[in-house]
């Protein structure tokens, strides 16, 4: 039985996340996109160490649509090399993921 996944990125601004979350939410590819601002990042990037302030975004969706989610987000995304991370989901109340079946055509 196909089970929800939740998806991690991150982008620039909330004002990027919430139009893309948008655009991934009417397109079916996620259900919700949570926008969480404020994250402050370290990391590497092509061979220095970065600062820079970033929201992340957490998506809600099937396994089934891993790939189309990931096309569509990478598609439209600003980042150069965006971080997409899939996050299988161990459990889901039974109400909760219908919701995301329902909204996503599972």
């Amino acid at each position: 039985m196909e089970r929800p996944l939740l998806v991690y990125t991150t982008f620039p601004d909330a004002e990027t996340a919430l139009a893309i979350g948008e655009a991934l939410v009417r397109d079916r590819l996620a259900a919700c996109v949570n926008v969480l601002p404020g994250m402050r990042s370290v990391y590497a990037w092509k061979g220095a160490v970065e600062r820079g302030e970033e929201v992340v975004a957490i998506l809600k969706t099937r396994e089934g649509l891993a790939d189309a989610l990931t096309a569509a987000l990478k598609a439209r995304h600003p980042y150069e090399t965006p971080i997409v991370l899939h996050l299988p989901v161990a459990g889901a109340d039974a109400g909760t993921a219908a919701w995301i079946f329902g909204e996503t055509g599972g």
